[in-house]
């Protein structure tokens, strides 16, 4: 996800393992107490978010509208106002969250209704259905006492319930590969608000399937994760990753962050910085720094300036997968060692050099990449691992005004269908080389 390229399963119940144990441990909250309020002096109702604010618009409700999803939020908001407790809020909130999902799933491979004449690969519905969600959570006022940090935890817990990030279930045993992948929300909207992600498209089409590769099946996990800087500083990311990462007989085989990137190409990045440039995210939002580190999670001390894929870069760039190339990037924006003066760098970073992009920039693609291999390395995880950019989906010829354009055309649909199958070759040939760099 560069923001300088702009032309850009079946459904299943949450497992009871004792991974999944450890990942409801890291995001538990501590019971909070409930007093009663009269209907009168119920809680104010929050402000919308920037991205809640977007949901007007009609280009929103119109996709919506044209893949069924615009009876989420309304069904959503009638069971809260049923809701007489806050433990019953937060059992709605999460199991709503993963409702949410698993339509979205269901859709883009094709069980269930088809909702609407929108294409059922479409990430879109997801996205601003689930905004809906957290605006009527932000909205409500219910009948006893709700400050902000409740609030706040109801809202966690539908997003990471509608993101796929507290379902991930791998298979246990050597029968299959285990693999977890990660997509992106929309992100640029203020510049057209109709875009689609592909990396996240690609995680509804590819969540709990099975792809058939040189090494056998290979079970495919996805989560979705915010375009937001302080979700990331929060720890989204390692705390969802951390339960598969770990020792255990369900322990990830390979993964790989997914974001958009280039025009006309897919790149593997080789090497991700520990910096922020500070591009505004998806609530406007800038931040520049070093990428901050959870307190209480494993990481590596002292913080690397820079991490590298563990991915099979040379198989992945030298199998024809589908239509579009496949780079190795190995070019990163560093400070020599000793220097002040920002340097590019086509093969990678120079030694005790400082941070200032990676291959994948310096935005929140670069970061989802360095959180991720910095996790893996901090538990010593010993599998193939990285970051892939794919091709920038652009709208077709004729339909390129964000003012009056269609919000789906064929080329469109037709370009994010290549992208999600070519993403599935890529997986099959990255799990059949061994992993091998």
């Amino acid at each position: 996800m560069r923001p300088t390229h702009i032309t850009a399963p079946v459904s299943r119940a949450p497992r009871r393992t004792r991974l999944a144990v450890l990942g409801t441990a890291l995001l538990a909250c501590a019971p909070l107490a409930l007093t009663a309020v009269p209907a009168s002096a119920a809680p104010a109702a929050a402000p919308p978010t920037v991205e809640e604010q977007r949901l007007d618009g009609a280009v929103p409700q119109e996709i919506l509208r044209r893949s069924g999803f615009d009876d989420v939020a309304p069904g959503f908001a009638r069971a809260l106002a049923g809701t007489r407790s806050l433990d019953q809020a937060r059992r709605l909130a999460a199991e709503d969250g993963r409702r949410l999902w698993r339509r979205a799933v269901d859709r883009a491979q094709g069980r269930g209704p088809a909702g609407g004449d929108l294409s059922a690969d479409d990430d879109r519905p997801l996205y601003w259905a689930r905004l809906g969600m957290t605006r009527a959570l932000r909205e409500w006022r219910p009948a006893f006492s709700l400050d902000e940090g409740r609030r706040a935890d109801l809202v966690a817990r539908l997003e990471r319930g509608s993101r796929g990030q507290d379902s991930v279930e791998l298979p246990t045993g050597s029968a299959v590969k285990r693999v977890v992948i990660t997509g992106f929300d929309p992100f640029q909207l203020d510049s057209d608000i109709r875009r689609s992600n592909p990396s996240g498209a690609a995680a509804l089409a590819l969540d709990g399937t099975t792809i058939q590769t040189p090494a056998g099946p290979a079970r495919v996990e996805a989560a979705v994760f915010p375009v937001r800087w302080e979700d990331f500083a929060g720890g989204t990311v390692e705390r969802t990753l951390l339960p598969h990462f770990t020792p255990g007989p369900g322990r990830v085989d390979l993964f790989t962050t997914i974001s958009q990137g280039r025009p006309g190409r897919f790149d593997v990045e080789r090497t991700n910085g520990a910096w922020r440039g500070g591009s505004p995210d998806n609530v406007n939002l800038s931040r520049t720094g070093t990428v901050p580190v959870p307190r209480g999670l494993p990481t590596v001390t002292p913080q690397p300036q820079w991490t590298t894929t563990s991915l099979p870069y040379a198989a992945l760039t030298a199998t024809p997968t589908g239509r579009f190339p496949v780079r190795d990037n190995t070019s990163v924006t560093e400070i020599p060692a000793g220097g002040t003066e920002e340097a590019d760098r086509p093969d990678g970073p120079t030694p005790g050099s400082t941070a200032r992009a990676g291959g994948g920039g310096d935005y929140l693609s670069n970061e989802i990449a360095y959180r991720a291999t910095l996790l893996r390395d901090a538990v010593r995880l010993r599998v193939p691992g990285g970051h892939l950019h794919t091709p920038v989906l652009s709208f077709g010829a004729g339909n390129t005004d964000p003012a009056n354009g269609r919000v789906t055309d064929p080329s469109f649909v037709a370009d994010r269908l290549a992208i999600t199958a070519q993403i599935r070759s890529l997986l099959a040939v990255a799990v059949g080389s061994g992993g091998r760099p």
